[in-house]
């Protein structure tokens, strides 16, 4: 059993590593018109800026509205972004930086990823898109295991909260 999403918004967040890109994908979503586009900085390139204080704004976003937000993080490798924003509620952020495109298709089926974290030091422009499109299209399917799962990812998440 899969789901349609009622996503509307897009929240974009990087640092000077991810700039470009984030640019090309933003550039990307606008001109398809179907989604409402946060950009949440950097607004600029700044070549020593830190991806914290930017990923931060789009996770607590998506943290604070999960049915009806998601976000695209972008850093050098995209392994930092994800740390950060998976230590937020109701986050489940996964990182890719290439190569097999099922990763994105089974963190969005599987394990309702709603922040797509992007290695830009790995991908090309196309590689990027590609797999935007497809983390977007692709719904989160609702058998009983995988939503038991992410149910507990929650429940573990506010235990830890409470150490």
């Amino acid at each position: 059993m899969t789901t349609r999403d009622t996503v509307r918004t897009i929240y974009l967040a990087t640092d000077h590593a991810g700039f470009s890109l984030k640019e090309v994908i933003k550039n990307w979503l606008l001109k398809g018109g179907e989604y409402t586009v946060v950009d949440c900085g950097a607004k600029h390139f700044e070549p020593g800026d830190d991806f914290p204080e930017y990923i931060k704004l789009a996770a607590k976003a998506v943290s604070t509205n999960p049915k009806i937000a998601r976000a695209i993080i972008i850093g050098g490798s995209g392994q930092g972004e994800a740390m950060l924003a998976n230590r937020f509620s109701n986050v489940r952020a996964t990182a890719y930086y290439g190569h097999e495109l099922d990763i994105i298709r089974l963190s969005r089926e599987h394990n309702d990823a709603n922040i797509l974290s992007l290695g830009a030091r790995f991908l090309s422009n196309e590689e990027a898109l590609e797999a935007v499109a497809l983390w977007l299209q692709t719904e989160v399917e609702l058998d009983e295991r995988h939503i038991r799962r992410t149910q507990k990812i929650e429940i573990i998440t506010r235990e830890l909260r409470n150490l």
